[in-house]
């Protein structure tokens, strides 16, 4: 019996065994119909997972929790899921099927996911996706709620869901490079790259866009039907421009026909006939809209109009200029270079024909025009100094007509820029530190229309030589072994004329030379102490191309007459001296703070012999016989050596003085402030001891005074005089003017303050160079720096309203006294202004800014600019008032976005 229930066992276990194995093959038959089984089972519901390991060992059905199943297949030749266990850093794969795809169905791979299911269609090749499905395939990534593939047209749909409390969900979203797309409902062809898309959101570079349809038809080029684009950031912005069709080539351009510009969804009634919308990012080709002006000077104008032309990679140019309807215009062309490692620069043309109503009643002019034609050349370069080095060349160049300031029509404050100056330079060192320098330089003065150029400057410098110093030195220097000798010499060649008078014969009869040497020898002692000593010798001889004959008073014409002796003339000049300087210092303790002071004497012992006094001759200067004695070499391109002998002492003392605070609520390690009082207070001058017949009157040098100081950090100050503590009366003799209970005659002196104040910012504090990078960070150094020109003359476009307030402060006062050319009297020279600038918000959106320049001297408003600026989130409207020589009243209203800075409404008026 029990061998036979055994036996029975076996054949049950077979026969069940056998049952299963039926089961489970019948459905996989080649001539069975159960096609619908089939598929369910590669339908893989979220909250059933096959349980059949690569090794062949099932798994539990209650190891993982559905819902934190991820499953990350590979559409390749064969399809896989990854399973994830979110709850534990374990993971195995398991193999669902293999599926074999066409080898030429696909160029890549797609990479897909999905939250609820993944469905794959075997007969018709389709491929479906439910919950928050997302697929990658090249650079192009789709995010939807549901996302079906079909193989054989290559064409993906894509839709969202929708919830009863939430709305949509999941939308269609589409991302190809930079670009990122929202819509409803996206039909796309993997293959031909071309699709259509419902009610899509998209944005390009700084534009939002939003249209019915978009049809994409390569994979750069698309056209959208009833869009609307805009730079507000808003889910409803301020202000759209709506366009019935839209052509966009991505990264480059957007073209319209007629567009309707809309400001809080009310349209307005002009329409723009047509829209360029550049996209583009970087350097690129394209007109430069102008901006629209009324004036009754100049008629009506427009601004700015041009074109910007890329040339290639290191090239670029720019055309622009201004007409009016009186018959005025400007043109400027401007091109800049750049080769990376070697060299940058900037090369401007620019020329204005004037032609402006004489509406002057006092005018003597009775001309109903007034007509000139002026220019200007710029041109601004630099090498890089790993091109070559140890050779430089550089150059700033802004010359031309010198009224061209005073034509200018759109910048108040160039108007009244007197002073142009050039500069060519090129430098090479060699050796040791040998050093040659030859510049060519100009100046020009608009009031006095007068131009000087040296044509050119040579300098040459060679290092120090210590003649007593060996090769090869073993341990400290003597004394002796730091004698030291150096050289360096000048070249110079100068030509003055009036531009109202150019001919070239006058030219050359200007034309001035000089050659100067200078040989320094030094020496440093040892230090006595706290003494340090210091004995030189300096040898100067200038070269001269001409010296000045002067006659006495001529009764007939009742002045010196003067006449120029050409050929060449030397002068010399030597000294030696011995100086002593040392540093002395004081401390005055206080309850929580200590000041300190700092004291440099020093003094010398120098002698001079008179080595000049053949160039110097008394001459009758008036007709009472009034005597001055003159040198013939002034007026030179070099100028004179004093004349006298001169052997005594010289003597100087320069202070500091600086607080330090500390802080008793703080033990850190910066608890201690540091202020500056006095950065430097110095003064010098020194005492004939044995003069000469030339300035035995006068034993004194003339006093010189210089001092600075930066106050608190915010207020910077700098100052300097020339006192003579002699008066020269009419018989030529001298007279100690401290004997009158007097300081002396000021000779020349200048003081300038300035302060910036402003308060802390909301956000940041950041310079215009930072802001400026957030603009454009593809700007080059030299089109950064044009836009940084262009914000500070436009201060008004371009307001912080994170900062509250702001001030700046600055007051010049220059004084010269100069001697006139009838020899007698001397002119004094004076010069006092005030430049003010500063902003204020008078609510978080409005701020009221401007500044103004003020001659004390004259009394009288030079220059002036006021704004009024309004925030309006994407658009800012402005009210620039400028006065000085032409007057301006200006109102803009324009979008704060880069893209569209040019798409202003623009009323201005000017007038002179």
């Amino acid at each position: 019996m029990q061998n036979q229930y055994k036996l029975y066992a076996n054949i049950k276990t077979a026969v069940i065994f056998l049952c299963v194995l039926t089961f489970i093959t019948f459905p996989l038959l080649a001539n069975s119909r159960c096609i619908n089984k089939f598929q369910q089972l590669l339908t893989i519901p979220a909250d059933t997972i096959p349980a059949r390991t690569d090794s062949g060992i099932s798994a539990p059905a209650d190891t993982l929790p559905a819902k934190n199943v991820i499953r990350k297949p590979v559409i390749s030749d064969s399809v896989s899921f990854v399973e994830t266990d979110t709850l534990s850093d374990s993971s195995r794969r398991i193999v669902v099927d293999t599926t074999l795809f066409s080898k030429d169905s696909l160029d890549a791979p797609i990479s897909y996911t999905a939250e609820d299911s993944a469905v794959l269609h075997i007969p018709t090749k389709q491929f479906l996706l439910y919950g928050k499905a997302n697929t990658t395939y090249t650079d192009m990534k789709l995010d939807a709620n549901t996302i079906e593939y079909d193989q054989n047209k290559n064409l993906i749909k894509a839709y969202g869901g929708t919830d009863t409390s939430k709305g949509a969900l999941n939308l269609p979203t589409f991302v190809q490079g930079d670009q990122t797309s929202i819509m409803d409902t996206v039909f796309f062809n993997l293959k031909t790259q071309k699709g259509l898309t419902k009610n899509t959101y998209y944005k390009a570079g700084e534009m939002f866009v939003n249209a019915q349809r978009v049809k994409k038809v390569e994979k750069d080029v698309e056209y959208a039907y009833r869009g609307r684009f805009t730079t507000c950031n808003l889910d409803t912005p301020h202000f759209d421009i709506r366009a019935r069709k839209i052509k966009i080539v991505n990264d480059k351009i957007a073209v319209s026909g007629p567009a309707f510009p809309e400001f809080e969804g009310v349209p307005m009634p002009i329409a723009i006939p047509f829209g360029i919308y550049p996209l583009q990012r970087g350097r690129h080709s394209g007109l430069l809209p102008p901006q629209f002006t009324t004036s009754d000077v100049f008629g009506l104008g427009l601004e700015g109009l041009g074109y910007y032309k890329v040339i290639n990679d290191n090239w670029d140019s720019r055309i622009q200029g201004n007409i009016y309807s009186y018959g005025g215009w400007q043109a400027d062309a401007t091109t800049n270079y750049y080769k990376r490692y070697k060299y940058r620069g900037t090369f401007a043309l620019s020329a204005i024909h004037t032609k402006r109503l004489n509406n002057d009643l006092y005018s003597l002019s009775k001309e109903e025009f007034y007509t000139s034609n002026t220019y200007q050349v710029r041109w601004n370069h630099s090498s890089d100094s790993k091109a070559r080095p140890g050779t430089t060349f550089s150059a700033s160049v802004q010359a031309g007509s010198t009224q061209y300031n005073k034509n200018l029509t759109n910048n108040a404050m160039a108007n009244f820029n007197n002073n142009l100056a050039s500069s060519i330079t090129y430098s090479k060192t060699w050796g040791l530190g040998n050093n040659l320098s030859v510049s060519l330089n100009e100046t020009q003065n608009s009031v006095s229309r007068l131009i000087n150029m040296n044509l050119p400057t040579v300098s040459f410098t060679t290092p120090t030589i210590y003649p007593f110093q060996k090769k090869e030195q073993v341990g400290s220097l003597k004394w002796y072994q730091k004698l030291g000798i150096g050289y360096s010499g000048n070249l110079l060649n100068v030509v003055s004329f009036y531009d109202s008078a150019i001919n070239f014969g006058k030219i050359l009869d200007t034309m001035q030379w000089g050659v100067t040497h200078r040989i320094p020898i030094t020496l440093t002692l040892p230090a006595l102490g706290p003494l340090v000593l210091a004995p030189s010798i300096n040898y100067q001889e200038n070269w001269y191309a001409q010296k000045i004959n002067y006659s006495d008073w001529n009764k007939k014409s009742g002045k010196v007459d003067t006449s120029i002796e050409r050929g060449f003339y030397a002068a010399r000049e030597m000294s030696f001296g011995m100086s002593m300087n040392t540093r002395i210092f004081g401390t005055y303790n206080f309850k929580n703070s200590k000041l300190r002071h700092e004291i440099d004497p020093s003094i010398g012992i120098s002698y001079k012999p008179n080595m000049v006094s053949k160039y110097y001759k008394n001459v009758i200067v008036d007709s009472t016989g009034q005597v001055r004695r003159i040198s013939q070499l002034q007026g030179n391109v070099l100028g004179g050596f004093s004349e006298g002998r001169f052997g005594g002492i010289t003597f100087g003392i320069s202070n500091l003085l600086e607080m330090k605070k500390r802080n008793t609520d703080s033990t850190s390690a910066d608890s201690v402030k540091k202020v500056r009082i006095l950065d430097n207070l110095s003064i010098t001058s020194g005492y004939n001891l044995i003069p000469d017949s030339a300035n035995k009157e006068r034993p004194i040098s003339p006093i010189s005074i210089s001092a600075g100081t930066n106050l608190f950090n915010k207020i910077n100050i700098t100052a300097n005089a020339t006192i003579n503590p002699y008066r020269q009366d009419t018989a030529n003799h001298y007279h100690l003017l401290w004997k009158e209970g007097k300081i002396g005659q000021f000779q020349q002196g200048n003081l300038s303050l300035s302060t910036s104040l402003k308060s802390k910012s909301k956000k940041d504090d950041r310079s215009d160079e930072d802001r400026l990078n957030d603009y454009d960070e593809t700007l080059t150094p030299d089109e950064q720096q044009a836009q940084l020109d262009y914000i500070r003359s436009n201060p008004a476009e371009f307001v912080d309203f994170n900062t509250p307030w702001s001030l700046q402060l600055s007051y010049s006062l220059g004084f010269t006294r100069m001697l006139q050319s009838d020899l007698i009297h001397y002119k004094n020279n004076l010069s006092t202004n005030v430049n003010v600038n500063g902003t204020i918000s008078l609510s978080p959106k409005w701020q009221l800014g401007g500044g103004f320049y003020f001659d004390i001297i004259t009394r009288k408003l030079q220059a002036s600019n006021f704004f009024l600026t309004r925030d309006m989130h994407c658009w800012q409207m402005t009210i620039d008032i400028n006065v000085g020589l032409y007057k301006s009243f200006t109102i803009t209203l324009n979008p704060k976005s880069g893209i569209l800075r040019d798409l202003r409404i623009n009323k201005r008026f000017m007038q002179q």
